[in-house]
């Protein structure tokens, strides 16, 4: 079964800045092969249930390593069986829904993760 997640890692105890600790994390992504998406506040990771869950607790054991000896992460999961829905069709969705009018205060829903472009594999968010 397939998985668009939402993650959010906070290492706790290291100090204001977290870019080394969120570096890690994506390399563990990059190494497992999983679709992914950094954004402002986590990044949205699209793959295998398994192989998502397993980068997901590999992320907590090498941020462990590096010295964190707290983590709070959030995870948001989204699972679909009716068809196949990937992490690009849901924004393209959500963009279509934009421009159509459909939706009103979209953006602020969204807010600066920039649903609306496309998502690539290792795409680096804003």
């Amino acid at each position: 079964m397939n998985v668009i997640a939402d993650l959010c890692v906070i290492p706790i105890g290291v100090g204001v800045s977290v870019s080394k600790y969120v570096a890690e994390c994506e390399r563990v992504l990059e190494e497992a092969g999983l679709s992914y998406r950094l954004h402002a506040y986590g990044t949205n990771i699209e793959g295998d249930w398994d192989k998502v869950m397993a980068a997901v607790k590999e992320c907590h054991e090498r941020v462990h390593q590096m010295g964190a000896d707290r983590i709070s992460s959030s995870l948001k999961l989204g699972t679909r069986i009716d068809r196949e829905q990937s992490m690009q069709d849901k924004g393209a969705s959500e963009q279509l829904r934009d421009t159509s009018g459909m939706q009103s205060g979209s953006q602020s829903r969204r807010g600066f993760a920039g649903m609306s472009r496309p998502f690539k594999k290792s795409q680096r968010g804003v």
